[in-house]
């Protein structure tokens, strides 16, 4: 099933205390973009991390947004200062003596002077953490992907609908187009007799001029190959692999055919179904635009 360029997507996961979140938003866009935004302290796993998002898209414009909270973690330490608690001590001991005074000295009074206690974190062991790090990331694809594949299905019901039209247009112009001739038939020879002032005229001059009129307004061509492009299209939806580049070229194509259908029909009744044919096709392509 195709799936749509746009989605969201978004999974929970912890290290530990360490809790990881990971949020996946997309837009259209002609290739891939993707821009991951995560601590600075993972930069160096950047690379991997575009490696598996890069197994799972191939379109889009793809922010992943990657938060660590270490705040419930007991990563913290506490570290004694002891050559600054030397220090502390000698200078009290100094002086009592010279005070004359008792040396008793106890923690409590030690640990008020600053910086003798320092809370440092402890290093984060970041090959494991990276590790879970692309496992929350992996499910949130899947998440996302998900969505995609959702939105996938609502574009290609609505493009099969509008392929339905389309066939059914082309059938309209492919029934139009020999009555076009005949009308032009008609129109000449009442011409001919009005200006030649006579009911007696050359009826293989005007079967004549109606062959040449019959074959350069011709669209069997272009309704074949119309048609080999609407099963063509139809075999695309079906596709488990991106296929929105196909799309797009292909609809291209009939937009070139339903022109050429356009300028060799010159009746009324053909050029409504022309617009009507080309209002559906852009219709399409709008809609393949969202197609990765």
């Amino acid at each position: 099933m195709i799936k749509s360029m746009t989605g969201y997507g978004a999974a929970k996961g912890s290290s530990g205390k360490i809790e990881i979140s990971v949020e996946i938003k997309s837009v259209n866009n002609r290739y891939l973009d993707s821009n991951i935004k995560l601590p600075r302290v993972f930069n160096s796993i950047e690379d991997t991390l575009k490696s598996i998002i890069h197994e799972n898209i191939s379109r889009g414009k793809v922010d992943v947004f990657i938060s660590i909270d270490s705040s419930n973690s007991d990563d913290i330490e506490i570290k004694v200062n002891q050559t600054l608690v030397k220090s502390y001590v000698t200078a009290l001991r100094t002086i009592a003596w010279d005070n004359e005074l008792s040396s008793d000295i106890r923690v409590a009074d030690l640990t008020r002077f600053p910086d003798i206690l320092q809370a440092e974190k402890r290093e984060i062991d970041t090959t494991e953490l990276c590790a879970e790090i692309s496992e929350v990331l992996r499910n949130a694809l899947s998440d996302f992907n998900g969505m995609r594949a959702r939105e996938g299905e609502k574009l290609c019901k609505d493009m099969s609908a509008r392929l339905d039209d389309v066939e059914r247009l082309t059938g309209l112009a492919a029934e139009q187009s020999p009555k076009s001739v005949e009308e032009y038939r008609k129109k000449l020879e009442a011409r001919m007799i009005e200006v030649l002032q006579t009911a007696n005229i050359d009826e293989s001059r005007i079967l004549t001029e109606a062959a040449i009129f019959a074959d350069r307004v011709s669209i069997c061509e272009e309704t074949v190959r119309l048609r080999s492009h609407i099963s063509q299209l139809r075999e695309l939806l079906k596709s488990n692999e991106p296929v929105g580049r196909k799309i797009d070229f292909l609809v291209q194509e009939f937009n070139r055919e339903a022109n050429t259908i356009g300028a060799k029909g010159n009746d009324t009744e053909m050029s409504k179904i022309i617009v009507d044919l080309k209002a559906e096709i852009e219709k399409i392509r709008e809609q393949a635009q969202n197609i990765e």
